[in-house]
């Protein structure tokens, strides 16, 4: 279903999917190996897909939306 998706969409969600608490972009893209600008652009994508949320300032979550991507 995740089609569309580029790899490092895709592994940011996998990353979020796996954790219970929201993360800030700087500790995806260390899970993720890339630079955090690169992370931040993907989640504002994400974000207006409703794949990922942010529940709290600054840090980001999956949404059933998005656990449906991974």
């Amino acid at each position: 279903m995740s089609e569309g998706l580029t790899d490092v969409q895709k592994k940011i969600l996998s990353v979020l999917n796996e954790t219970e608490k929201p993360l800030a972009p700087k500790q995806i893209a260390e899970a993720v190996g890339v630079e955090s600008k690169e992370v931040s652009a993907n989640i504002k994508v994400l974000k207006k897909l409703g794949y990922v949320d942010s529940p709290v300032r600054c840090k980001y979550g999956i949404t059933d939306s998005g656990k449906e991507n991974v």
